[in-house]
C-alpha cells in the first residue's frame, strides 16, 4: 500500500478542525485507511542517517497514512482532505468539467510516427489561472511522484510533464530522434547536454538512475519541442529547465507520454482533477487537443462521468445489513459515490466520478457502501450452511511424499519457479523450441526469462551453490512446472513433479534407483508390468548415452532417471558426476483422493431442486444413557452445557469427525431446539454421517457415561490386601530422597552439554545499479559485513544481462543469530554500490 506523508497542523486546517491522535486514527479506520504511523521529518532522518544528518531538519509532526493501492485519488492533501470532508457530510463532492479556451482554439499536441517504437501515446491539459502557495507546489510535485510510484509503474507505463506554459509557444511537437539529435539545457542544470551525455550523467543521480533503463536501449528517444524549437521534456527522464514551474506560475501544461493509453487518461484525470480547485474557476479544466500520426484527433481530458445500476436488496444480502433503498444511497453518497433511487422498485443508479478510476465491478460499489455504514457495525450471525475443509488431494500426497523422502537421507530444496531460457534448454542439451516453455514478454533479467519446465536446473545450481559442502549431497525438490497446453483458457498448465539428485564421486545410479523404488512402495504402486511400474532404456541428451531409463506406471511414461551427461554437468559448474530423477506425481492420485464429503441441504434448496428426500439417520442404535460427561441429554442443563461446549468448536475431538461425535449424538434422544444454536448445527451436521459412522476414527476418550455404574462397596476381598506391603516409613522416606539426588544430578549433567546450534548455508545475489559499479570495492563492503555467528564463503561475479554482472557470494550463519533479514539490511545499507540483495539458495546444515 502507497504511504502518504501529510503534515499535522496543515492537514487539520484543512479539514476545519482539530483531532486527537487517536479520533483521526479513527476516522482513517471508518473511511478505509490506515494511520501508520506519526513522526516529523527530523525523527525520520535520524532514524535513517543517524543525528548528525537530521541537524536543522523540521520538527513539524508528520502523519503517515496507507492509502489502498487503487485509490490515486487519496494520495494527496488535496484528495485527501475532499474525501474525507464529503465522507463526513461537510462537503458536497464537486463536478469536474472541461471547457474550452477563452482566447480560441485549445493548445495542440502533434504526435508523429517515430514515437510509435518508444512511447506512442500521450495526452494533455491545462490548468488555466492556477495559484500556488509554497504547500501546493510541494504538494503538486508529491503527487506526481506518488502516480510516479504507482500506477505509471515508476514511468514505465507512464511518464507526467508540467510546464509553465507562459514560458512557450504551441502548437507542441512530440516526436523521436536519435540520442545525438537532442540537445537542451535539463532541469536545474546550467548548459546544456546532448541525450546520449544526460544519460551518462544521470547514472549517478540517485533518484533519475532508476528511469534510464526505460530508453536507453532505444534508437530512438522521445524527446518534446513546442513551436520554437523549445524543447519541453525528454520522458520519461527529464524536463526541460526553459519551462520549469515555480510559486509564479500561472498557466499550467501538463502533458503525460505512456505505453498504456488507459493508464495515461486516469493520470491526467488525477492531476488536474486534484488541482483544478486552485484555478480561478474552482474544478474546470482547459482542454488541450492531441492530434495522432494517422489524423485522428482527441480531446482531454476526458473527465468521463459513468452511470451504474444495481439493486438495494443485492447490497444488502451481499454486505450483510437490512438498510433502505434511499439509506443506501445515502451511504454511496458520502465515497463520493452519487447515487439516488430510480423509483423502479429497489434500483438505484450511482454516478462514478472520474476520481473514482478504481470502481471497476459492482462488488467496488458494495464494498464502498460497506465502508460507509461501518465494518464494526455490520452483524455477526451464525452462516446458514456448514462446510468441510479438506486439504487438496495433490497437496497432501505431496505433503506424504515430503516426510518419507527427507526421511530417505535427501535434504528438500525450493528453487525458483522462473529461469533463463538457458537453464531449461542450452545447459540441458535441448532446444527452447521443444521445452513447450511459457516466456515471459518482458523479462527484467536475463535470469528470469521461462517458467521453468523441468525442476532439474534448480536442482543443479543448487548443487553448483553447496559444492563445497561434504558428499555426497542428495537433494529433492517436489514443485509446480509450467508447459504450455492449447486446451486450457490461459494456454498453460501447473504440472507438479518430483525431482532428486545425488552427487557424489562415483555416479550413485543405485542411489536413485533405489529411491525411486522406496517412492512407488509408498505409493503403493507395486514393479511389475501392467498394473504396476517398470523402467525401460531411453535416449535423453541430458543424460549420459546408455544410462538414462524411463518410467512407466500402468503402461504411461512418468518421467526418467539416470546419469547426467558430463557436458550437462560442466555446463552447472559441477565437477563430479550426478544422478538425477524426475517424474510427474499427478498420475498416482488415482479415483480414491475424490473424497465425497456428505452435508445437509438446506430446505429451501430441496424444495427448489426437488432433490428426492432421504433418510440419512442409521437405523437406531443408541444406547441406553443419555448421561455425559456434560450432563443428562434428556434435560435442559445436559443441552445448555454441550450447546456451550460447542460455542467455538466444530467436533468433540479435534478438527474432523471421529466416533466421540456419534457417540454423544445417539446419546441425545431427538433434535435440540434452536434455542441451543450451536448445538443444532453440529446435530445436524453430525446426522449426515451416521451411515458409515463405523468407518470414522475412534474417540480418544470417552464422552458417554454408563446409564447404571457400578455400585461402590465397602467390603474388602483379599485382592485389596497387600500382604507384602511395608511398614517402614523410613525406608520409603530414603528412596524418594534417593530419586530426587538423581534427578537432580541428571538435570545438572544435561544443563552443561552443549546445546546443538542450527546452522544455515545461504547463497546470496548482490546486484549492482549498473555495469560501470566496481564489483571489487562491492565485495569488499559486503565482506566488510561482520556479525556473530556469520562466516563469509567463496564468491564469484555472474552475468546478468546489458554487460552488469552480479556477485553472488555463500556464507553459512547460526540461525539463531543471523537471519537474512538483518543481513539483507546491512548489505544494502551500502546504497553506493548495492542496488538489491536477494537470497538465491537457503538450505539446513
Amino acid at each position: 500500500m502507497p504511504t502518504v506523508g501529510i503534515k499535522r497542523d496543515l492537514l487539520f486546517k484543512a479539514l476545519g478542525r482539530t483531532y486527537t491522535d487517536e479520533e483521526f486514527d479513527e476516522l482513517c479506520f471508518e473511511f478505509g485507511l490506515e494511520l501508520d504511523e506519526i513522526t516529523s521529518e527530523k525523527e525520520l532522518i535520524t532514524r535513517e542517517q543517524g543525528d548528525s544528518k537530521a541537524s536543522g531538519a523540521s520538527d513539524i509532526i508528520l502523519y503517515k497514512i496507507d492509502v489502498p493501492a487503487n485509490r490515486y485519488d487519496l494520495l494527496c492533501l488535496e484528495g485527501l482532505v475532499r474525501g474525507l470532508q464529503v465522507f463526513k457530510n461537510k462537503l458536497e463532492a464537486p463536478r469536474y468539467r472541461r471547457v474550452s479556451p477563452a482566447s480560441g482554439e485549445p493548445h495542440k499536441l502533434i504526435i508523429t510516427k517515430e514515437t510509435a517504437a518508444v512511447r506512442p501515446y500521450a495526452v494533455a491539459a491545462v490548468l488555466r489561472n492556477i495559484t500556488f502557495t509554497q504547500e501546493r507546489y510541494d504538494s503538486f510535485i508529491e503527487l506526481q511522484e506518488k502516480l510516479h510510484q504507482n500506477v505509471c509503474r515508476k514511468r514505465s507505463l507512464v511518464a507526467i510533464g508540467t510546464h509553465d506554459l507562459d514560458t512557450l509557444s504551441g502548437p507542441f511537437t512530440y516526436t523521436a530522434k536519435p540520442p545525438g539529435d537532442i540537445s537542451f539545457k535539463p532541469l536545474n542544470q546550467t548548459k546544456e547536454y546532448t541525450a546520449t551525455q544526460l544519460m551518462s550523467l544521470y547514472k549517478t543521480d540517485s533518484h533519475l538512475k532508476h528511469y534510464l533503463h526505460i530508453i536507453e536501449d532505444k534508437p530512438v528517444y522521445p524527446i518534446i519541442y513546442d513551436s520554437n524549437g523549445i524543447v519541453l521534456s525528454m520522458p520519461p527522464i527529464i524536463n526541460g529547465d526553459h519551462s520549469k514551474i515555480t510559486l509564479k506560475t500561472k498557466n499550467v501544461f501538463i502533458e503525460c507520454t505512456a505505453t498504456d493509453l488507459t493508464k495515461a487518461k486516469i493520470v491526467l484525470d488525477m492531476m488536474v482533477t486534484m488541482f483544478s480547485e486552485y484555478c480561478s474557476q474552482p474544478f474546470t479544466v482547459e482542454e488541450g487537443e492531441v492530434v495522432y500520426p494517422d489524423g485522428k484527433t482527441y480531446k482531454y481530458p476526458e473527465l468521463a462521468y459513468r452511470k451504474e445500476k444495481l439493486s438495494s436488496e443485492s447490497i444488502n444480502r451481499k454486505v450483510g445489513i437490512n438498510e433502505s433503498t434511499e439509506k443506501i444511497a445515502q451511504l454511496l453518497t458520502r465515497m463520493c459515490l452519487r447515487s439516488q433511487p430510480t423509483g423502479v422498485g429497489d434500483e438505484i443508479e450511482v454516478e462514478i466520478p472520474p476520481t473514482r478510476s478504481d470502481v471497476i465491478h459492482a462488488c467496488d460499489i458494495m464494498e464502498d457502501a460497506a465502508m460507509a455504514y461501518g465494518f464494526n457495525n455490520i452483524t455477526r450471525t451464525t452462516p446458514h450452511t456448514y462446510t468441510i475443509a479438506n486439504q487438496f488431494p495433490l497437496n497432501k500426497l505431496t505433503e506424504l511424499l515430503r516426510q518419507d523422502l527427507a526421511a530417505a537421507g535427501f535434504t528438500e530444496a525450493l528453487t525458483f519457479t522462473l529461469c533463463s531460457q538457458e537453464d531449461i534448454a542450452d545447459k540441458l542439451g535441448k532446444k527452447i523450441s521443444e521445452t513447450r516453455a511459457a516466456h515471459i514478454s518482458n523479462p527484467k533479467t536475463a535470469e528470469f526469462q521461462v517458467a521453468r519446465t523441468t525442476l532439474l536446473p534448480g536442482l543443479l545450481k543448487t548443487l553448483a551453490a553447496n559444492r563445497k559442502m561434504p558428499l555426497p549431497l542428495r537433494l529433492f525438490e517436489i514443485s509446480d512446472v509450467v508447459l504450455k497446453d492449447e486446451t486450457k483458457d490461459v494456454g498453460a498448465r501447473n504440472s507438479r513433479r518430483f525431482c532428486a539428485v545425488y552427487y557424489n564421486k562415483s555416479p550413485g545410479f543405485e542411489v536413485i534407483h533405489g529411491l525411486l523404488d522406496r517412492t512407488m512402495q509408498l505409493l503403493e504402486v507395486k514393479s511389475v508390468h501392467g498394473d504396476g511400474y517398470h523402467i525401460q532404456a531411453a535416449e535423453d541428451c541430458t543424460f549420459f548415452p546408455g544410462r538414462c531409463a524411463e518410467i512407466f506406471v500402468r503402461g504411461k511414461s512418468v518421467g526418467r532417471l539416470g546419469v547426467l551427461h558430463p557436458d550437462v554437468i560442466n555446463r552447472f559448474e559441477l565437477t563430479m558426476p550426478c544422478s538425477a530423477l524426475e517424474m510427474d506425481i499427478e498420475p498416482f492420485l488415482g479415483h480414491t483422493t475424490e473424497t465425497t464429503l456428505a452435508h445437509d441441504v438446506p430446505m429451501q434448496e430441496v424444495i427448489k431442486h426437488k432433490f428426492p428426500a432421504q433418510d440419512l439417520q442409521a437405523p437406531s442404535s443408541r444406547p441406553v444413557s443419555t448421561k455425559t460427561v456434560f450432563g443428562d441429554m434428556s434435560t435442559p442443563a445436559g443441552l445448555k452445557a454441550l450447546n456451550n461446549f460447542l460455542a467455538d468448536k466444530s467436533y468433540m475431538e479435534g478438527f474432523a469427525v471421529s466416533q466421540a461425535d456419534t457417540a454423544v449424538f445417539d446419546a441425545i434422544p431427538s433434535a435440540p431446539s434452536s434455542t441451543f444454536c450451536h448445538l443444532l448445527r453440529w446435530y445436524n451436521h453430525i446426522k449426515s454421517f451416521q451411515r458409515g459412522k463405523a468407518s470414522l476414527p475412534s474417540a480418544k476418550r470417552e464422552f458417554v457415561l454408563p446409564a447404571n455404574p457400578p455400585a461402590s462397596t465397602n467390603t474388602t476381598s483379599d485382592d485389596d490386601i497387600d500382604l507384602f506391603g511395608s511398614d517402614d516409613e523410613a525406608e520409603s522416606a530414603e528412596a524418594a530422597r534417593i530419586k530426587e539426588q538423581r534427578l537432580a544430578e541428571y538435570a545438572t549433567k544435561k544443563s552443561k552439554k552443549p546445546a546443538l546450534i542450527a546452522k544455515s548455508s545461504i547463497l546470496l545475489d548482490v546486484k549492482p545499479w549498473d555495469d560501470e559499479t566496481d564489483m571489487g570495492k562491492l565485495e569488499e563492503c559486503v565482506r566488510s559485513v561482520s556479525m556473530d555467528g556469520l562466516l563469509w564463503g567463496q564468491s564469484k561475479l555472474v552475468p546478468v544481462g546489458y554487460g552488469i554482472k552480479k556477485l553472488q557470494i555463500g556464507c553459512v550463519v547460526e540461525d539463531d543469530k543471523v537471519g537474512t533479514d538483518l543481513l539483507e539490511e546491512a548489505i544494502t545499507a551500502f546504497e553506493e554500490y548495492v542496488q538489491s540483495v536477494d537470497v538465491a539458495a537457503f538450505n539446513k546444515i
